[in-house]
């Protein structure tokens, strides 16, 4: 049956092979409308809709509408503006003021000021944030001198690029008269969120569908255009295409839908299926090793895992040839930090069973070395199925694998707060700088149970120093050495591997407009997106 499916799909890929890579430029045209309501597609449940806790495109594609942070991206893919109107640093790099935006209020009519921002980034972003602990481990206080003015501190230098890139996604401020004195973590406004932006939350039903609608005192004059956004839960894939063919929803992005259909959508006139307005977030398959485990603690036995599985064959055969075998944490299209290096591993199950038996793992009755428990992380389709093709790919080699699939939120309790698991895989996204969501990966410390941090009970303090310097360091060409000999050190030591690079896809019906117009739109806060009828 497994090995009839992957024929399917390799036939099918291999028909999509000389496919574009996605649509032209989105047509953007006509006057802005007002009203309406864009209903999107949403893949999975993240049960937390505070993106000051929880980074996650699963968080920010709902609640970027609803809390905004200080900066964002531009059209250009440039920091601008938002909840700060200006930033000046000290040439040390220890000391950055914003200025506030006045007169803006939240969604329950108090007013926001400096207090919300040094609550936020003291509290939340230092504490529980998932790639904010690691970001702002130096940051020693906010002051606020006046209500629209907050001076980060850090005991370290903090780059202004770092700082202003990392802000657009782990920035997002939370109104401190809701959360202080109460347990962060169980607020009710953290699935009812309470922010600025030109979205007000309504209902959120558990499994069904998340609403907002439009703020009439956003600070945005005359924004928003849309009336209503509604977000439907809809986990099956075919039934996601369908909605989106009928017109019971506009939009799907992340690579909601299958890879098939996205395929079979950019045929068709109605849509758009592209990665525009998702440049932002290239992203990589990922394979995670829990070295509490007395065999994967050995490196020998975690190279010949890697050197075991044959990935440009799943690109090939899995995934329409949609991505490329990466060459460590940093993708390619990072050309501020990449270094140009061939993939890490490649296929040799040779030496993958000769460093198995060097490593004291000799097969056993039927062939056997040793069993180990794979939790996938669903983010899309093709997380199954690579936890499939691992599962197949290492039999070869005497390791037995079972597979404990879990909806998203099982998973990450199981991998990232109980360590339940042997493997895990799932996605890491790349944020257009290392020091944002990827280092927090290696680094050791980060707080038990924050999702897609080092939690596999690897430590390197070679490595934690690395990262440290490297996200402290102000001149870039030095900054940009600083990775290369991380990325080396990483590859070699393998506690993660970043097996494929990858893009999103967006599926959008051609009736929504104001769209896909910075270069990470499905994150943004969709002011200025509007339906032509």
């Amino acid at each position: 049956m497994i090995i009839n499916r992957r024929e399917a799909i390799r036939i099918a890929g291999a028909l999509a092979l000389g496919s574009a890579a996605g649509s032209p430029a989105f047509a953007q045209s006509g006057t802005p409308k007002r009203g309406g309501t864009l209903t999107v597609q949403l893949s999975g449940e993240q049960r937390v809709l505070n993106p000051a806790i929880r980074a996650s495109t699963g968080v920010y594609i709902v609640t970027s509408k609803i809390m905004e942070p200080l900066v964002d991206l531009d059209a250009s893919g440039v920091p601008a503006a938002v909840l700060a109107t200006s930033w000046t640093s000290a040439p040390d790099g220890k000391t950055h003021t914003f200025k506030l935006r006045e007169g803006v209020t939240w969604h329950d009519g108090k007013p926001f000021t400096s207090a919300d921002v040094q609550y936020t980034a003291m509290e939340m972003w230092k504490k529980y944030l998932n790639y904010g602990t690691q970001l702002q481990q130096y940051l020693e206080a906010v002051e606020t001198p006046d209500a629209t003015t907050a001076v980060f501190k850090y005991s370290r230098p903090m780059p202004q690029n770092l700082l202003l890139r990392a802000l657009c996604d782990l920035g997002y401020i939370a109104p401190r008269h809701v959360f202080e004195g109460t347990n962060i973590l169980d607020n009710p406004a953290n699935t009812a969120p309470i922010g600025t932006g030109p979205f007000k939350f309504v209902q959120y039903e558990r499994g069904q569908f998340i609403i907002a609608d439009r703020n009439p005192n956003y600070w945005r004059k005359d924004f928003p255009y849309l009336d209503r956004i509604v977000w439907r839960f809809i986990i099956d894939k075919a039934a996601a295409a369908a909605a989106l063919e009928t017109g019971q929803t506009q939009l799907s992005t992340y690579n909601a839908l299958s890879l098939a259909d996205l395929d079979r959508l950019k045929t068709d006139a109605r849509f758009t299926v592209t990665s525009k307005g998702l440049e932002a977030n290239a992203f990589n398959n990922t394979l995670e090793f829990n070295t509490r485990r007395k065999e994967l603690s050995d490196v020998r036995v975690r190279q010949a895992i890697a050197q075991a599985i044959d990935v440009p064959f799943f690109i090939e055969n899995f995934i329409y040839g949609q991505g490329k075998p990466a060459t460590g944490p940093i993708p390619s299209v990072s050309t501020a930090f990449y270094t140009e290096a061939p993939p890490p591993y490649k296929l040799d199950v040779k030496k993958a069973n000769a460093l198995l038996d060097e490593a004291g793992y000799k097969r056993g009755a039927g062939g056997t070395r040793f069993t180990l428990k794979l939790v996938p992380i669903q983010n899309g389709e093709d997380v199954p199925l690579l936890a499939t093709f691992i599962q197949q790919s290492l039999s070869q080699v005497g390791i037995k694998v079972d597979i404990l699939n879990l909806d998203s939120a099982g998973a990450l309790a199981t991998v990232y707060r109980d360590w339940n698991f042997d493997l895990a895989t799932g996605w890491h996204q790349y944020r257009g700088d290392p020091a944002v969501s990827t280092t927090v990966w290696y680094r050791s410390g980060s707080p038990k149970g924050a999702p897609w941090t080092n939690q596999y009970g690897w430590k390197n303090d070679a490595v934690d120093k690395m990262i440290d310097d490297a996200a402290a360091e102000l001149d870039p060409v030095k900054r940009k050495a600083l990775y290369a000999e991380w990325v080396k050190a990483v590859n070699a030591d393998i506690p993660v591997w970043m097996m494929i690079e990858r893009t999103f896809q967006t599926a959008i019906s051609k009736k929504v407009q104001g769209a896909l117009n910075m270069p990470r739109w499905g994150s943004g806060d969709w002011h200025d997106t509007w339906i032509e009828s």
